[in-house]
């Protein structure tokens, strides 16, 4: 966006200010630090032009039909708690946070849906699902705080992907306000809607680039009776297929995650994190946790312990623990979710979100392991990842001063393109990515969505500088 002078800047907010409709509006002076950035991110104080909060759909469309006229920059916020910096400013734009469309506006129990608005927080919307007997599966760890709206506009993934699928997977209908303020509205509720191109798909994962995600109805599932958690220790990653097809094929649908942790990960969180003792001792070559949700308590959990038994008894698992009760359910998930801790014991370092086909991922991380070494022998890496949906997370460590960021992620990211892989698994492409998109879609892919963008926003305020390379 072009520099403005100080009467320019002063002229838009009041243009901005007076249009009709567009309610609240906090000047770009006023706008607190915790809306200059997101968890990953940090612009500047006076970076924006303003902050407007919408409280409902019409709101939301006046205020991006004023932004459309002129020509101003909008950046959508919901809990800033992304990774990839979708939610950062640029600079003199218009940050329009949803955190007040906040309505669960209700359950319908027959029809197994919910129907919300943007900014709840993924929690309320796990809560109102529990409090009708009904379940919403997606589950993350800032539950608290991330929005359902962001949490479709990066098709958000998490730990029960393998049995629900991702974030889209969960939507049946939804209302999508677009860069000239047109509201498009089809909040369908049925599970069958063969009308056509299927016009919701447009605005989840594209990171409010193409619109802006107002109203949701989410699809919810019965509620869970039983979980049936263990933590396995194996030889080597041929083992963790052979598990993964085992379980896969002795609990059947009630499989919900099947974790893996490499030793370098298992290893340094279970000595470094104060108060995480290892379930299982280290020196195995592969460790996974392993969940089962069901609805028949007993028979789950003798058909889970029979399953377990029976990869101990052949030798694909070389130990396992199988939790006994809530409280140690929870220890073992503790592990695993000691991934957050890694700011704090394993800093600095990059990190990353990949997908690799899961019958190659064993070897990609032998070969990327191999090749960092080779340009930085004092390299240290922990892997980790949902597995049994293709996705793994890295941490790479070059020394303890600044990281060559630049540099690890060109190698990173080229072999990930070498295995025909994704560079983005689950937390978007945002601002920090966008630049290795390359290695991922194809020139004919990066011209189409283009088209789709401009035809969509043809001002190109719409998250501007995010996803789509410049």
């Amino acid at each position: 966006m072009m520099d403005r002078t100080a009467s320019d800047t002063a002229s838009l907010l009041a243009q901005l200010a007076a249009a009709p409709g567009v309610g609240d509006l906090v000047p770009g002076d006023a706008v607190e630090p915790a809306y200059l950035g997101d968890w990953m991110t940090k612009a500047p104080a006076g970076t924006a032009l303003a902050l407007v909060r919408p409280r409902d759909t019409a709101a939301l469309s006046a205020t991006l039909a004023a932004c459309h006229s002129l020509h101003l920059p909008v950046v959508p916020q919901g809990g800033r708690t992304g990774l990839a910096g979708g939610a950062a400013p640029v600079p003199g734009c218009v940050l329009l946070s949803l955190e007040r469309m906040n309505r669960i506006e209700g359950v319908d129990a027959a029809g197994a849906t919910l129907t919300v608005q943007a900014g709840a927080t993924l929690q309320s919307v796990q809560e109102a699902a529990r409090e009708a007997g009904l379940f919403f599966p997606l589950d993350l760890g800032g539950r608290g705080s991330c929005q359902i709206g962001g949490n479709l506009s990066t098709n958000a993934g998490g730990n029960r992907v393998l049995r629900y699928g991702m974030a889209r997977d969960l939507v049946l209908g939804i209302e999508v306000v677009l860069a000239d303020g047109t509201v498009l509205s089809h909040m369908n509720t049925m599970l069958k809607d063969n009308t056509g191109f299927d016009m919701k798909q447009l605005f989840i994962g594209t990171e409010g680039t193409m619109g802006v995600i107002a109203r949701a109805v989410l699809r919810l599932h019965p509620q869970p009776r039983s979980t049936q958690t263990a933590l396995c220790a194996l030889p080597d990653y041929a083992s963790v297929l052979k598990l993964l097809r085992h379980v896969r094929e002795g609990v059947g649908p009630t499989l919900s995650a099947f974790e893996l942790m490499w030793p370098d990960f298992y290893g340094l969180v279970t000595t470094r994190v104060p108060g995480l003792e290892p379930p299982l001792p280290h020196g195995a070559g592969a460790y996974v946790l392993v969940e089962a949700l069901g609805v028949e308590p007993d028979e789950d959990a003798a058909r889970f312990e029979r399953v377990l038994g029976a990869a101990l008894e052949s030798g694909i698992v070389g130990n396992a623990v199988i939790a006994q009760s809530g409280a140690e359910t929870a220890k073992l998930w503790k592990v695993r979710d000691a991934s957050g801790e890694l700011r704090s014991i394993f800093w600095p370092h990059v990190g990353f979100d990949v997908s690799i086909p899961t019958r190659a991922l064993g070897d990609f991380v032998g070969e990327l392991t191999e090749r960092l070494r080779r340009r930085w022998p004092q390299v240290q890496t922990v892997f980790f990842g949902h597995v049994g949906d293709s996705n793994v997370h890295i941490g790479v460590k070059v020394g303890d001063g600044e990281q060559p960021e630049a540099q690890i992620e060109e190698s990173v990211y080229a072999v990930v393109g070498q295995w025909q892989g994704s560079i983005s698994a689950e937390h978007g492409i945002g601002l920090l990515k966008r630049a290795h998109l390359h290695h991922s879609r194809s020139p004919q892919e990066l011209a189409l969505l283009r088209t789709l963008k401009n035809a969509l926003d043809p001002h190109g305020i719409l998250n501007p500088g995010k996803v789509l390379p410049a």
